[in-house]
């Protein structure tokens, strides 16, 4: 995900290596997970962080999975990495309603994005986030182009809704603000911004939004597998592709590995990064 604007100055929070990759499984075993993170071709700094674990809280086992593609620097995805996940889980109604809750913390890590005494929220991220609770419940929520799909029985459900500037035009222009589209280039929020929600992003913020779509699925024998990938990969892999390829692949790190490299075989330009979650 990209943002047409350049600055010079420093960004808080250490650079991500720029082939990065790991696995790991749940407590019982039966879940395991892989993922895969690769600096793309533009001339600048990894800007792609995520979290992949799992932990223990008030005896329940929360699996944990994001990925945040930033943009203008890596303070904003390395801020959400360390902080998002704790902002969720600690509020009030976490465990009666998540529905309600993650929306909350995902403004509420806005909040302190911009109220930073640092330039931090000059830059922005885009995020996608899974809580799987006890290995049958699933909580997804994004804001931006980074997308989370669903295997089910071999068939690619998306889970998350690309925010891009054409699907929030209305209230981007009801704000003051206006989206435009330079010929060869896609919708742009005021000719910067390639979405429409983002954390950050201070100098456009009261035209964007903050507010994540939320949607849960309850895991049962059909669910394959869960991809989680910024849009470096979706930009060249449909669904469908992304699917096929994953399923052939018991092993999620190799599978998250062979994700990135298949998006650049097919030129992405932009930072890949992928989590392949597999429940049976």
């Amino acid at each position: 995900m990209d943002r047409l604007c350049c600055f010079n100055g420093s960004e808080i929070g250490g650079h991500q290596s720029s082939c990065t990759s790991g696995k790991g499984r749940s407590n019982q075993g039966q879940i395991t997970f892989g993922y895969s993170l690769v600096k793309g071709k533009a001339d600048h700094p990894m800007e792609d962080y995520h979290v992949a674990k799992f932990v223990n809280m008030e005896e329940h086992e929360l699996g944990l999975f994001a990925i945040f593609d930033g943009h203008l620097g890596d303070a904003v995805p390395a801020y959400l990495q360390k902080n998002l996940f704790h902002n969720i889980l600690n509020e009030e109604e976490f465990w009666v309603d998540p529905g309600r809750s993650i929306p909350k913390a995902y403004e509420k890590t806005d909040k302190e994005i911009l109220s930073q005494k640092s330039d931090i929220a000059r830059g922005g991220s885009t995020a996608v986030t899974a809580i799987l609770i006890n290995g049958r419940r699933l909580w997804i929520a994004n804001l931006g182009d980074s997308r989370a799909v669903l295997s089910n029985g071999g068939q690619a459900l998306q889970m998350t809704v690309d925010h891009e500037p054409n699907t929030d035009r209305e209230t981007i222009e009801g704000k003051g603000g206006f989206v435009s589209k330079m010929p060869g280039d896609v919708p742009r929020v005021n000719g910067q911004l390639a979405v429409s929600r983002a954390f950050g992003d201070k100098s456009l913020k009261s035209h964007l939004r903050s507010d994540p779509y939320v949607q849960d699925k309850t895991i049962d024998l059909s669910t394959d597998l869960l991809i989680l990938a910024s849009d470096g990969l979706w930009k060249v892999l449909s669904n469908e592709e992304a699917v096929n390829i994953a399923r052939k692949i018991k092993d999620p790190q190799k599978a998250a590995k062979q994700l990135a490299t298949e998006a650049l075989k097919r030129d992405s330009k932009d930072d890949i990064s992928c989590i392949v979650v597999r429940f049976r």
